[in-house]
């Protein structure tokens, strides 16, 4: 299952029409998505000499050329097309094939399906018939639609290719644009909508009929998976494929499950950089980096694209150093061997000019790695990575950190604001029932050292949304049995929903304060509980009194943070 290319081969297929020179129209929306999947050498083999974008005002009038048009179907690329069609700047226009737009209008009928033209997604009757009156000249040839009939291509390449294994919606909730509704439980209508739409793509792209699953204890999962069921089944030709020896599994999870894994530092190559720096849309901006040259203020970042990155991106960063040292070596030999006192005959002339274009390229790869690789060492130093990640490990095993370790850090002036907003609640979600004092004193502390009143409400945002009572899972192994059980018996629970949040999330869980007992006995690794609204038991240490079995953790994650700084150490190139 390979996303970049099942998108490339869509691209490649609706710019095959006309066979001539042409120009691609993009939005918004759909450039990222051509970009990731193709390369402007393939654009350039079918004949795709200009590529821009629908709402450039200040494109030039090319009446020679043809126009190929592929937009999201959204009131705002409707509106530029029918801008578009009532000045026309090129001869003719491609929505894709079939025919012209005012007899496709005359012949739905408005109890119509939906069709998809070569937008990404679904028009209307109303939207072709909008498209039709703009289009006065009648210089629309040809419209590709779906599921009219059995002539028509279908195009599902709604959504951006960022891996082979890994695709994104590019959702960003704004005020304007939500993810939520009423609560952290509930969808918003119009974002569940758009995403059902995309994932569907995602399906039919592939060629998938799947089997979905889902986390019971999550109402957003729940009602995501029944969704795209009803999709599924609604369309039963869309999705008449051919039977698998095993059912493919679509698996849909709730960040909410596990809150942890973002909030750690990353230490492989790809995470690395898109945690520190950015990646959008396989691009890095680069603008920041200190006395960065020109040519490397922004740089394109692609397993498609980039042989190293498609050989390193999941390296950690120990390792990367060694590589890249070796990358570097390469280079240096390939570059002796285009030296002038190497060029001794014609055979040579002719070798090094039909070596020289991926000599050149290979040369800008290398520049773009050790600058990269460069900033990323920088960074780590600056931050103290090193010495925050192993305090973050600390907390996310089952060998815990203790208290103190964490109001260090918390003290550090040369340590980022962020950094220790990701501590404290990292600390919250760990000791959430346990430490309740320590983590208001951390807050108070977070207010003292840097970190505004808005950004330290956060810890409580996280506990009140992804705490424990919200968990399906003992996420940090720190339940008694009898806990065990009874969140083995809440998963279970069919169809079942998490509680509704409190009316306001930036306040104290109220159910933290109320499991703490009166009396509270460490007793050689076992707390012995008396009294107090908890009530009475005998429970496991969930912090103090580490094991052999935690040492080794621990042991294992100073390993971990040694080999990383030798990385660093061997990451300095002459």
């Amino acid at each position: 299952m390979d996303v970049i290319k099942a998108v490339e081969t869509y691209v490649i297929k609706l710019i095959a029409t006309p066979p001539t020179m042409k120009v691609l129209l993009l939005d918004s929306h759909t450039t990222p998505i051509v970009s990731l999947a193709t390369t402007q050498s393939t654009l350039l083999s079918h004949q795709v000499y200009l590529t821009d974008r629908i709402d450039n005002k200040k494109r030039d009038r090319m009446p020679h050329m043809k126009c190929v048009c592929f937009l999201q179907s959204n009131e705002d690329s409707l509106a530029a097309l029918e801008a578009e069609l009532g000045e026309p700047k090129y001869g003719e226009y491609y929505l894709c094939q079939l025919v012209n737009l005012r007899a496709l209008a005359d012949h739905l009928e408005p109890q119509s399906l939906p069709i998809n033209v070569d937008f990404s997604n679904i028009l209307n009757k109303t939207a072709i018939e909008r498209l039709a009156e703009a289009d006065e000249y009648e210089v629309v040839k040809e419209v590709q639609l779906i599921r009219v009939t059995n002539l028509l291509q279908e195009y599902f390449a709604d959504y951006a290719p960022l891996l082979p294994c890994l695709f994104s919606f590019n959702h960003t909730p704004t005020s304007s644009k939500p993810l939520y509704g009423s609560s952290p439980n509930i969808w918003d209508n119009k974002a569940l909508e758009q995403t059902v739409k995309e994932l569907t793509a995602v399906l039919l792209s592939l060629k998938k009929k799947p089997i979905i699953r889902y986390e019971k204890m999550s109402g957003m999962a729940k009602k995501l998976a029944s969704e795209v069921q009803h999709r599924i089944r609604s369309e039963p030709s869309l999705f008449d494929f051919r039977l698998a020896q095993v059912a493919p599994l679509l698996l849909i999870l709730d960040r909410r499950n596990d809150p942890v894994t973002p909030l750690l530092s990353q230490w492989t190559y790809q995470a690395m950089v898109h945690e520190l720096l950015g990646i959008q849309n396989g691009r890095v901006d680069m603008k920041m980096v200190p006395d960065i040259r020109p040519e490397l203020a922004e740089i394109l970042l692609t397993t498609n694209t980039d042989p190293f990155f498609q050989a390193h991106y999941l390296a950690t960063f120990g390792d990367l150093g060694t590589s890249l040292k070796d990358y570097v070596q390469s280079y240096q030999s390939r570059s002796m061997a285009h030296s002038p006192s190497f060029i001794n005959s014609i055979s040579d002339m002719k070798k090094f000019v039909e070596e020289y274009p991926e000599f050149r390229k290979l040369g800008g790869n290398v520049s773009k790695h050790v600058a990269l690789v460069g900033e990323l060492s920088r960074l780590v130093g600056r931050d103290k990575l090193l010495e925050i990640g192993e305090v973050e490990q600390g907390l996310a095993t089952n060998a815990g950190a203790d208290y103190r370790s964490v109001q260090v850090l918390l003290l550090d002036p040369s340590i980022a604001p962020r950094h220790k907003l990701r501590l404290v609640i990292l600390y919250a979600l760990r000791y959430q029932k346990t430490q309740t004092n320590n983590i208001a004193n951390l807050i108070k502390l977070l207010l003292a050292n840097g970190v505004s009143e808005e950004d330290a409400r956060l810890v409580y945002v996280f506990l009140n949304i992804a705490g424990a009572d919200q968990r399906q899972d003992d996420l940090f192994s720190t339940e008694s049995l009898l806990a065990k059980g009874r969140s083995a018996l809440k998963g279970l629970k069919v169809g079942g929903h998490a509680m509704l949040f409190p009316s306001s999330v930036y306040e104290p869980p109220p159910e933290s304060a109320s499991t703490a007992p009166s009396v509270n006995l460490n007793l050689g690794g076992v707390n012995v509980s008396l009294g107090g609204p908890g009530g009475t038991g005998v429970f496991r240490t969930s912090g103090e009194g580490v094991g052999m079995q935690a040492d080794g953790i621990r042991d294992g994650v100073l390993s971990l943070f040694d080999k990383v700084k030798q990385g660093v150490d061997r990451i300095g190139i002459q």
